[in-house]
């Protein structure tokens, strides 16, 4: 049993981490202030190849696993979780089914530029009325000569204010299933609704998207059948719920060392507040919490690698990393005591936006009946 970091594992991580502490630590708090997307960082990270990591060399990436992209994602969201929420969206939900069941045109057009920071992408699931119930989405595409067209109301969007195109979940066919479509920003009939104003990631703009009556050709129908949709979301779930675990963790440790760095400053009757048992128990608790979390995270990593079963794993990992990174986040205010709720401070913003983890991916309540219904299969 080997635990250690393969070279090329510590390369990425090293790298994105020199580039969280010297580019993207030092604009988080302007990135908050700002509200606006970070589009200098966004192009420097495609400068760094972040958006094609787990893609092919053939198509413009660097052909490495979900391990390496958790390694850096970590490090990029301990810099900034907007950031990280932008670079996730644009290097898995947003370009992942365009590489898998997009035509020439589309990869060559769209998804080659994404890898490029050219192109920006998002994904059109959640509605009013339908969140981690698949079943309760609406949004429904009628066939047409030469296409389909699209009705229906998207909210809860990610990176949708600046997004070029979106790949859209709609039921579609006889049989009313989920088929997977992209639209492009330019349809006629697609239209970027209002902002969605959050707690937290105000860097990470998230909005409501609507299509009334959008024409889609059939080009443009990604899912090789009508119906086919479903199968293939649930093939990304749990990418996407190790990597909202790896989010969390870099929240978590950003938290842990202003934390930890605070208690060896402050003094309180007469030396740091870090000798008291108190402060001690804090700080212990909260770095072996994010230990165990770290661990899960990359052993659901390394299984998704290996090709081995586990979802049952993504899901514990999700779940575990993102209640964990919450009360870390929490006790690093604490410690701080006032200064905590102070803007002056970054723990304010790392307590703020690993909420953002709690939800993408599923909720808490919802990945702990799956992980029930796994252990029962």
């Amino acid at each position: 049993m080997n635990f250690d970091l393969t070279d090329d594992q510590r390369a990425i991580r090293e790298a994105f981490a020199r580039f969280s502490d010297e580019a993207i630590a030092p604009q988080a708090a302007a990135i908050d202030e700002a509200r606006a997307f970070p589009r200098q960082l966004f192009g420097q990270l495609a400068e760094m190849g972040f958006f094609g990591l787990r893609y092919p060399e053939a198509v413009g990436g660097s052909g490495l696993g979900l391990t390496e992209f958790a390694l850096a994602l970590e490090e990029i969201a301990r810099g900034s979780m907007s950031l990280a929420g932008a670079a996730a969206m644009q290097s898995l939900m947003g370009t992942k089914f365009l590489h898998m069941l997009g035509n020439a045109d589309i990869v060559e057009r769209l998804f080659k530029p994404a890898l490029k920071g050219g192109k920006i992408g998002a994904i059109c699931m959640t509605e009013p009325n339908a969140g981690s119930d698949l079943e309760g989405i609406a949004t429904r595409a009628r066939k047409v000569p030469g296409g389909y067209v699209l009705n229906g109301q998207k909210t809860w969007i990610t990176s949708a204010p600046v997004a070029d195109f979106f790949t859209v979940f709609a039921r579609a066919g006889e049989a009313d299933k989920l088929t997977i479509f992209l639209v492009e920003r330019h349809f006629a009939g697609l239209t970027v609704g209002r902002e969605i104003h959050k707690m937290g990631v105000w860097g990470l703009p998230t909005s409501e998207v609507a299509f009334s009556d959008c024409f889609v050709p059939d080009s443009h129908r990604l899912s090789r059948e009508e119906g086919d949709g479903e199968s293939h979301l649930r093939k990304t779930l749990a990418e996407i719920r190790i990597i909202t675990g790896a989010m969390a963790l870099g929240a978590a440790r950003a938290a842990l060392a202003e934390s930890t760095h605070y208690a060896g400053e402050r003094k309180q009757f007469g030396k740091p507040i870090n000798r008291f048992q108190a402060i001690q128990f804090k700080l212990a608790e909260m770095a072996t919490e994010l230990e165990s979390a770290t661990h899960l995270v990359r052993y659901a990593a390394w299984l998704h690698g290996a090709g081995r079963p586990h979802h049952k794993e993504a899901a514990m990992a999700k779940l575990h990393a993102t209640e964990v990174a919450a009360r870390v986040c929490d006790q690093a205010a604490r410690v701080l005591a006032s200064y905590g709720y102070a803007m002056d401070y970054p723990v304010q913003r790392h307590l703020r936006d690993v909420r953002f983890t709690l939800i993408g991916g599923g909720t808490s309540e919802i990945l702990k009946l799956i992980i029930a219904k796994e252990m029962s299969s």
